[in-house]
């Protein structure tokens, strides 16, 4: 009888080469020395991550502002990663890296938060922090909050990690008119699960980043006929949420931004221009 072969692990949430692999995988795939990552945090404001070290190639997903990872190699520029968050795997930019990074205390809960060398409002800003960018405060006053780098950021633009939100929807609807970016996870650009992350997320509920993961993880399936708000939509390589009955918010290529689509708008348009219809309504 012949011998069956088991596939591989998902790569994208799964780091294994040939000759190396996460300890974690050690009997699962083959590869020359199993490692332990280093916890290390992002210390830039977005980062990008790629499937390969190859600055041409497509993001797959970004890092953001003190996110935690796990380093499991270096090179010259590049460091390949594990992402303590959602578990994605990829390369990014080794100078993206800070070890021994004190844990955060806050994350930036609005579209984008602007960062100061100081806490007076017409001193020149440096960089701007996107939303769900972790930071850590070490000083503030009645309306500035200096974080572990000496910087200083609005207070009122920030919130305690331990604070959640209730409504998933509200949460999606920070982000209308933000552009759509393939691969993109920030507030400065998106595409449609990063939406559906983020939303679920500031509301205390884990979501793993792609659509097909999304869909086979979250919730359970329901009937056409009974959908309502925080219902998610999954067609072939996209999803949306549910504002109530009849409107759905969601990042896409069409009108390249997040914007609210009717459900039947949507059903006639991926006939049409896609040739799919609606194959999973999920309820969380």
């Amino acid at each position: 009888m012949a011998e069956t072969t088991r596939p591989l692990p998902d790569p994208r949430r799964n780091l294994y080469r040939s000759d190396l692999a996460d300890v974690m995988l050690a009997g699962t795939v083959p590869a020359e020395r199993y490692v332990s990552g280093t916890p290390a945090r992002i210390c830039q404001p977005i980062v990008p991550a790629r499937r390969t070290p190859d600055p041409a190639k497509p993001r797959d997903t970004e890092f953001l502002m003190g996110e935690a990872v796990l380093v499991f190699d270096r090179d010259d520029s590049w460091a390949w990663v594990k992402s303590q968050h959602d578990g994605y795997v990829g390369y990014i930019d080794q100078a993206a890296l800070n070890i021994g990074a004190p844990d955060p205390t806050h994350r930036v809960n609005t579209i984008r938060s602007h960062l100061y060398p100081a806490p007076e409002l017409k001193r020149f800003a440096l960089a701007a922090l996107p939303y769900g960018a972790l930071v850590t405060v070490i000083d503030q006053t009645e309306k500035w909050a200096q974080l572990a780098d000496g910087q200083w950021v609005a207070l009122a633009h920030l919130a305690p990690i331990s604070q959640t939100a209730q409504d998933p929807v509200a949460e999606a609807m920070r982000f209308l008119g933000v552009p759509y970016l393939w691969g993109g996870r920030s507030s400065d650009g998106m595409d449609c699960s990063a939406l559906i992350q983020f939303a679920l997320e500031a509301c205390g509920i884990p979501c793993p980043r792609d659509s097909d993961m999304q869909e086979a993880e979250l919730g359970h399936a329901i009937d056409r006929a009974d959908v309502q708000a925080t219902d998610l939509i999954f067609w072939p390589g996209h999803v949306g949420m549910m504002m109530d009955r009849d409107r759905m918010i969601h990042a896409n290529a069409t009108d390249m931004a997040v914007r609210v689509w009717t459900l039947s708008d949507v059903e006639a348009h991926i006939i049409r221009i896609e040739g799919h219809t609606i194959r999973t309504i999920k309820r969380l």
